[in-house]
Formats: structure tokens, C-alpha cells, sequence
């Protein structure tokens, strides 16, 4: 079994900050890429940002300066800092990692239940 529990989302201003984070539990072997997506009303869940366990990053254009991923291997954590934050920034923010299970051959993708951003103007 594997859990993977966002906190952090929450109501902003335009021009504030927030911080998710990201916990992954359960019966783990490694865990490859650590990542945010997020997915506002009406339209796709959309990469945010990922990250290796080496440290290699990648970020969507429309956050690149104002959100800084970072992951903290021995705690199977995966944070998301966003500063700057704009109106359209709101979504719903979901965790995911690629990982290997005790007892599962292979690499699996899980996701979190998601945490609420919204920004106001």
C-alpha cells in the first residue's frame, strides 16, 4: 500500500506565497521522479514541475522564476515553494511519484488526493 498526502494549498493573495508538500508512505522500495501537476475547473490536470532523485528539475514556462521544487530523499517528501502567485495559479494541486513497491516488479506512478490553491485578485 502506498499513500500520497499533499498539505499546504489553501486562499492567497495575487502576489503571495504558498508551500505543498508532498509525503509518500506505504511499502517502498526507491522512488524515481517526484512531481506536482494541477488541474483548475474544466480543464486537463497540466505538469507544474518534476524532479529526480539525482536533483535533475523541470518546470512548465508559466512558472519558471516563481516556484522552486525541491525533495528531501530520506523523508520521501517532495515540496512545491510558490511565490509570485497569480490568479490563474488556482487548481487544484496534485502530488505524483514514480516508485517501486516491495513485492511489485517494476515502477508504478501514484497520486495524491490533491490540495486546493486558490489566488485571488
Amino acid at each position: 500500500q502506498v499513500q500520497l498526502v499533499e498539505s499546504g494549498g489553501g486562499l492567497v493573495q495575487a502576489g503571495g506565497s504558498l508551500r505543498l508538500s508532498c509525503v509518500a508512505s506505504g511499502t517502498i522500495i526507491d522512488i524515481n521522479v517526484m512531481g506536482w501537476y494541477r488541474q483548475a475547473p474544466g480543464q486537463q490536470r497540466d505538469l507544474v514541475a518534476t524532479i529526480t532523485t539525482g536533483g535533475w528539475i523541470h518546470y512548465v514556462d508559466s512558472v519558471k522564476g516563481r516556484f522552486t521544487i525541491s525533495r528531501d530523499n530520506v523523508k520521501n517528501t517532495v515540496y512545491l515553494q510558490m511565490n509570485s502567485l497569480k490568479p490563474e495559479d488556482t487548481a487544484v494541486y496534485y502530488c505524483n511519484a514514480n516508485l517501486r513497491l516491495i513485492g511489485r516488479p517494476g515502477w508504478s506512478n501514484y497520486w495524491g488526493q490533491g490540495t486546493q490553491v486558490t489566488v485571488s485578485s
